[in-house]
């Protein structure tokens, strides 16, 4: 029986996260994809919030926890894998404030811009959910695509201008969160600038089939999303 269980939805950004770091710490674990049953009884008795991933281990206070970051954090933490989050105060203060920045300033405006292409539910209370006329609704689209640049050359110039990782020579796990967020940007074929380009290529190429691997879902979906029907 593996150690862990990490519950999924293939073609989510979030799960991505998790899904690569998870390989590329070499821990032992079983996946299992709940599309579907997420909302349902059985997964809710685990994980109110009913989002994913969420990660079983019966060592935790609740038995579940969610979040990727969070997920990751605590794993570093348990098995002091510290190439990925390391231990030094300062060092770790700057991971933690990529990640906090990709939350807090950068995904909201990706999930604007990519949603609606990507088909997923938008948040309540967006010009996605509300009654607007698809003009409206489409410009809003447009406006957070456009909003991207900001952020993403912020990120560049702070975290990894001069240097290949935000954990310096070897990957953290804020250039994987990172990483898989900008995967989905390639559903609505966006315009990176070359060093991001290159940023993804160092991370793939440092993690192996570790990122190849679950990224080809992410890839496989996207690229379905944008056949023509």
């Amino acid at each position: 029986m593996a150690e862990y269980t990490l519950n999924i939805l293939k073609p989510s950004v979030n799960n991505l996260t998790v899904r690569i770091f998870m390989r590329a710490a070499e821990l032992d674990f079983e996946e299992v994809d709940v599309w579907g049953k997420s909302t349902g009884p059985e997964y809710i008795g685990k994980y109110p919030p009913h989002l994913t991933p969420s990660l079983e281990d019966a060592s935790l206070p609740r038995g579940t926890l969610g979040e990727s970051c969070a997920i990751m954090a605590y794993l570093c933490d348990k098995h002091g894998l510290d190439r990925f989050y390391p231990r030094d105060a300062a060092e770790r203060a700057v991971v933690n404030n990529a990640m906090f920045y990709l939350i807090g300033t950068f995904y909201p405006l990706l999930t604007r811009a990519t949603y609606p292409t990507l088909g997923f539910p938008q948040y309540a209370g967006e010009v996605g959910t509300s009654d607007a006329g698809d003009e409206l609704k489409a410009k809003a689209q447009k406006d957070a695509e456009a909003a991207l640049a900001d952020p993403l050359e912020a990120f560049h110039r702070f975290f990894v201008e001069g240097q290949p990782f935000v954990g310096g020579d070897s990957p953290s796990i804020a250039d994987i969160r990172w990483a898989a967020s900008l995967e989905f940007l390639r559903a609505i074929d966006y315009a990176f600038p070359e060093w991001t380009e290159e940023y993804l290529q160092r991370v793939e190429e440092a993690l192996g089939d570790a990122y190849s691997e679950p990224a080809a879902d992410v890839r496989g979906y996207v690229e379905s999303v944008k056949a023509p029907a």
